[in-house]
């Protein structure tokens, strides 16, 4: 044999081959076989318990939503009052420098100021809100400072 018959062979076993006997029959049998051999002895549960069950399942949730929008209104209800933005220091809120540079910064302190406190009465135990709001007031004490050394 040389290497043409090879070649032509190769082709040959290319070309689409039909099984003797269909395949699929054995294959659904063993697939039944296998489930029947998994599945387990316990008797079918009565037709009434889903019904039941979803019946507990909406109880359940309708209860935890109430209990959860009353907790929500009881927090409400014992927050503490936090200070209004209207309550802020009125030694910060007109103070403005000379410089125009040292201005511009203290208008834009100012602002965060204002921001930071209507986002804590949005969330007054934030923590990250209140340290925010403390480096705020420390820069705008620099600024205050600066200004005085600069005349």
């Amino acid at each position: 044999m040389n290497e043409f018959e090879w070649r032509r062979q190769l082709r040959d076993l290319r070309q689409p081959l039909t099984p003797q006997r269909d395949l699929w029959v054995s294959i659904d049998a063993a697939i039944d076989d296998a489930e029947l051999a998994r599945a387990p002895a316990i008797p079918p549960a009565p037709l009434h318990q889903p019904r039941h069950r979803q019946r507990w399942l909406v109880a359940t949730g309708l209860a935890a939503s109430l209990l959860l929008v009353g907790g929500i209104g009881w927090h409400r209800l014992q927050a503490p009052a936090s200070p209004s933005v209207a309550g802020a220091t009125p030694s910060s809120a007109g103070w403005k420098p000379a410089d125009p540079r040292l201005a511009g910064a203290a208008i834009e302190l100012d602002a965060a100021r204002m921001e930071l406190k209507l986002a804590i009465q949005q969330a007054p135990d934030s923590p990250a809100l209140q340290r925010l709001l403390s480096r705020t007031e420390l820069q705008q004490t620099r600024l205050r400072q600066l200004t005085n050394q600069a005349g």
